[in-house]
This record gives structure tokens, sequence and C-alpha cells, in this order.
């Protein structure tokens, strides 16, 4: 156990003789405008249930007005990142909102990159 920990020790003292030393971890996502939308998304998917009830008590016409009254409140006291409408697709790669092939949650930028060198099972590129 003893050699164990000194071939550690040489490890860790030769990564900091070379200057690399401890290496920065990139996240999976391209900018913080991916990490905005994908916060959105698991906040709309903790809250999808309790608002679908509530909204459906707020458009019933059957209801009592007084009970559509409190269903709007309780509506307006959901987080705003909640609603479905919030959320944006977007590249998977590269973040970009518009222009999303949405089959493979790609920009048709990207898309078209990767049909270009056969990296889309499927997809062919049109000959004539």
């Amino acid at each position: 156990m003893n050699s164990l920990a000194r071939i550690g020790s040489f490890v860790l003292q030769s990564v900091q003789i070379a200057g690399c030393g401890v290496q920065q971890v990139r996240t999976k996502y391209a900018d913080w405008k991916m990490i905005r939308d994908v916060k959105r998304r698991k906040c709309v998917r903790e809250n999808a249930v309790d608002r679908l009830r509530i909204n459906s008590l707020r458009k019933n016409d059957i209801l009592p007005a007084e009970l559509r009254e409190v269903a709007d409140a309780e509506i307006a006291a959901f987080p705003r990142d909640s609603s479905l409408v919030r959320v944006r697709e977007r590249c998977a790669l590269t973040s970009r909102p518009r222009g999303v092939v949405h089959k493979y949650r790609l920009s048709r930028i990207v898309w078209r990159h990767l049909a270009d060198y056969n990296k889309l099972s499927g997809v062919q590129r049109a000959m004539w």
C-alpha cells in the first residue's frame, strides 16, 4: 500500500512540474443561454402537472368566477420559467436558437456539415 501512495504522489508532482496543474473542466453546455434554457426545462418538468390542473380550472367556463379567480392567483404564484412557452429549441452543439432541425436537435448549419461527412445515419446528400 505504501508503494501505491508513493506512485500517486509522484504522479501529482510530475504534473505540477510539467506546468499543467489541474485541468479546467468544461461543461457540456455551449454557453450561458443554453444553461438558462436547461434550467427552464427543468422548472417546466417539475411544475407541469400542477400547472395543467390549475389551468384547466382557470379555463373552465362552467365553474363560478370566484373559483376561476383563485386559480388565476395560483397560476400567478408559479415561477415564470415554469411556463412551456419560455422554453426555446436550441442546437445541442452550438446553442443556436434559429434554424433548428427538430428531429436531430441540431442547427441547419451543423446538420449540413455532419450530413456532408456521413456522420448522420439515414441522411444522404441529394444527387441528380
